[in-house]
């Protein structure tokens, strides 16, 4: 089935004859020349990526922890080395902090409450905008959270990919609200009552309110813009590849920035 117009093609056709709109490969073509060879779904290849990121950097950060003394003080200490966002240091220049913080969790409760929204809600943003669309959205979602929190001046350090997971479901509400047909209206009612319960979640003491709300803001301003996929050879696709590439090689330079100034804090 064509997925621009719906008719039906053959498997050999790759450019539609009713609409004349290219055909991508079929998903066992993509399996076969995956260089993971389809060890991770392809619809949550992101998704699982960037929760095996979160875990190795929790087990990191457990292990630092344990080093410095394993108690709440050391805890905290750690998570300072490690990024997490603090609005005094971010106004200080430290802007990786802003990406850093995202990646971090104060706990084990806290790190498998995210991965287990993450692990759903991820994978529909993955399925519904594509690979591309979905770690722009992820990204922004995730600084914009963050720079909310900073433009409020918490008091102390917010960490955890809570901001993202705004922003995915700002990404759905926003497919929703550009669909007007019933399906739209089924993805509306249901994510804005995930967008309730984590806002009611929002006023539990020390929970960042701002960074879910910028995380909001950000994740449904993007999808909003970007719109459903096309095939994959047209200029806007290889745009959000593009911009895509540029948000991990803002997130590797991040890391590197809080590594080259973690070895500076420890000596």
């Amino acid at each position: 089935m064509c997925p621009h117009c719906r008719a039906f093609i053959t498997t050999s056709d790759r450019v539609c004859p009713y609409c004349n709109e290219s055909v991508g490969p079929r998903a066992i073509d993509r399996r076969s020349s995956d260089p993971i060879g389809g060890f991770i779904p392809q619809v949550r290849f992101n998704t699982v990526i960037i929760l095996l990121i979160n875990f190795g950097l929790y087990i990191a950060t457990s292990l630092y922890s344990m080093k410095l003394g394993n108690d709440d003080e050391a805890w905290g200490k750690t998570l300072y080395y490690f990024g997490s966002m603090f609005a005094p240091d971010v106004h200080a220049g430290q802007w990786w902090r802003l990406v850093t913080a995202g990646f971090l969790h104060g706990s084990l409760l806290h790190i498998l409450m995210n991965s287990w929204v993450l692990f759903d809600l991820g994978a529909q943003v993955e399925e519904m905008y594509g690979a591309s669309r979905m770690l722009v959205i992820y990204f922004v979602s995730n600084v914009v959270g963050f720079f909310a929190s900073y433009l409020m001046w918490r008091q102390g350090p917010s960490v955890g990919a809570s901001a993202a997971l705004c922003g995915l479901i700002g990404a759905m509400i926003a497919l929703g609200v550009r669909d007007r047909s019933g399906f739209g209206a089924s993805i509306r009612a249901v994510y804005i009552r995930w967008l309730i319960y984590i806002l009611l979640f929002s006023f539990l003491p020390g929970v960042d309110m701002a960074a879910h709300v910028g995380g909001l803001a950000g994740g449904f301003a993007v999808a909003y813009l970007a719109g459903e996929p096309r095939y994959e050879g047209s200029a806007t696709e290889k745009l959000w590849r593009i911009s895509s590439w540029c948000c991990i090689l803002l997130t590797a330079v991040s890391f590197l920035k809080m590594y080259l100034w973690f070895s500076q804090a420890t000596r």
